[in-house]
């Protein structure tokens, strides 16, 4: 029995609640207590950490991850990444993840087809460290759409990153053999995306293909996620009951209206950092704020804002997440979405926590378990240097992010190092004076 006692410490449990002073005590892999009074919890045989009066938080969870982005400049370089050197990149980029303060993650596809499912299953069995994590499929596509084929404006051929289907019986074998590979959830490209020279509002599947997806989906038990920026695929996605929805740029009301109706069913994972560092912040790697223009990402910011702004007010859920993997915005520094929630979107940043911390134990399906610092909640926390609700770029920093805990285990603590590395100058400074006392 393993047992830690975080005593004074600025707790956020997650609901959106203020944070209040208090102690925490976890045991083996959950969190068995929690006190609003200092000191009244016993610590006889546990190890204390003294925050003294640091914030605690849960874990967060990514919503729309693709950790196969290898953080450059284009889609193409993605694929020609040999499978070998690629797993080994997903494993350094779940551990980046993790030590961010990412507990959870949705793999929102894979850019080989068992990338996300090995990762998964490493991390699952203790191999390397990483986020608790649901593993995706390739992106389903058809032919002449996002993940099929060629980035027109970028003036060369790319090898295809999904699985190019055309018509229900395609879909069928293709939605099987993911579900044979051992994926969470199947993956859907619904809509275009400006970046690959297709209109984000073109809906290229027809409803007998996605009724094909989502019947054999159900059928194993498994959710769907799709790539969903155009109005028509995201009423698509209710029609069809796919669960995780990316993006929803340009819903219209009839879309959003949809969305509320069945809004415990769905969760919107945007990925408006993808816009907005597409617009402003790709210059030295090609797309300046002109080119970004022209594709049509100015344009879909602005709409995406005031539609996820309507979202937010009508309850919809909404969750951090999305693309993250690219030079200009790459993997680690996904809390600025918690930032642009506030800007773009109209949520508080304790709505902007609460979206990456109880809602993320929502779409992990761990509702009752995951999310909260409440007791039988399982014991991924974080401990930061600094107040979030005051300055959420502090989860953007490596440096502030002191402490990781997950499942009960440690896999950060700057405290613990910084002290590690103190003893061991002080025992190197004693072997010199030692050694110099001999030589005398």
């Amino acid at each position: 029995m393993q047992r830690t006692v975080f005593k004074n410490v600025n707790i956020f449990d997650g609901t959106g609640d203020a944070p209040f002073l208090g102690d925490v005590l976890v045991q083996d892999k959950r969190i068995v207590e929690v006190t609003r009074t200092l000191g009244q919890l016993k610590a006889d045989d546990a190890r204390v950490i003294d925050g003294k009066g640091r914030f605690l938080m849960p874990g967060m969870t990514e919503a729309h991850t693709h950790f196969s982005w290898n953080d450059q400049p284009s889609l193409a370089s993605i694929q020609f990444m040999p499978p070998e050197e690629h797993m080994l990149w997903c494993v350094r980029v779940a551990k980046r993840y993790l030590e961010m303060g990412w507990t959870s993650a949705i793999g929102a596809a894979a850019a080989k087809p068992r990338l996300d499912v090995v990762l998964r299953n490493a991390v699952n069995a203790g191999e390397f460290p990483g986020p608790r994590y649901l593993a995706g499929s390739q992106e389903i596509t058809t032919v002449g759409a996002l993940g099929d084929n060629t980035l027109p404006h970028m003036n060369f051929e790319e090898l295809s990153f999904g699985s190019v289907c055309s018509g229900p019986e395609e879909i069928r074998r293709s939605v099987r053999t993911f579900i044979k590979y051992g994926v969470d959830h199947l993956k859907i490209n619904l809509s275009g995306e400006y970046i690959a020279g297709i209109p984000a509002e073109m809906s290229p599947f027809a409803e007998d293909e996605i009724a094909m997806l989502a019947q054999e989906a159900k059928r194993y038990g498994k959710r769907v996620a799709a790539h969903a920026r155009s109005s028509e695929s995201v009423k698509q996605c209710v029609r069809h009951g796919i669960e995780m929805v990316y993006h929803a740029s340009f819903a219209d009301e009839e879309a959003l209206d949809m969305l509320e109706a069945a809004k415990d069913k769905h969760f919107v994972a945007p990925g408006i950092g993808w816009l907005i560092r597409t617009s402003f912040n790709a210059s030295e790697f090609g797309i300046t704020e002109e080119v970004a223009r022209n594709m049509g990402y100015l344009r879909e910011l602005e709409i995406a804002s005031e539609s996820l702004r309507k979202m937010h007010k009508r309850g919809i859920r909404i969750l951090p997440g999305g693309d993250y993997g690219f030079a200009w915005m790459p993997h680690g520094t996904n809390a600025n979405d918690l930032q642009y929630f506030v800007d773009y979107i109209g949520m508080t940043p304790s709505e902007a926590l609460r979206s990456a911390t109880s809602l993320g134990g929502e779409i992990m399906m761990k509702p009752d378990e995951l999310g909260q610092v409440k007791p039988g909640y399982l014991a991924d926390l974080l401990l930061i240097g600094g107040n979030p609700l005051k300055d959420l770029s502090l989860l953007t920093d490596p440096s502030k992010i002191e402490f990781v805990m997950k499942d009960g285990v440690v896999y950060k603590d700057i405290g613990a190092e910084q002290e590690s590395s103190a003893l061991h100058h002080n025992d190197h400074m004693l072997d010199v004076g030692v050694r110099e006392e001999l030589v005398q």
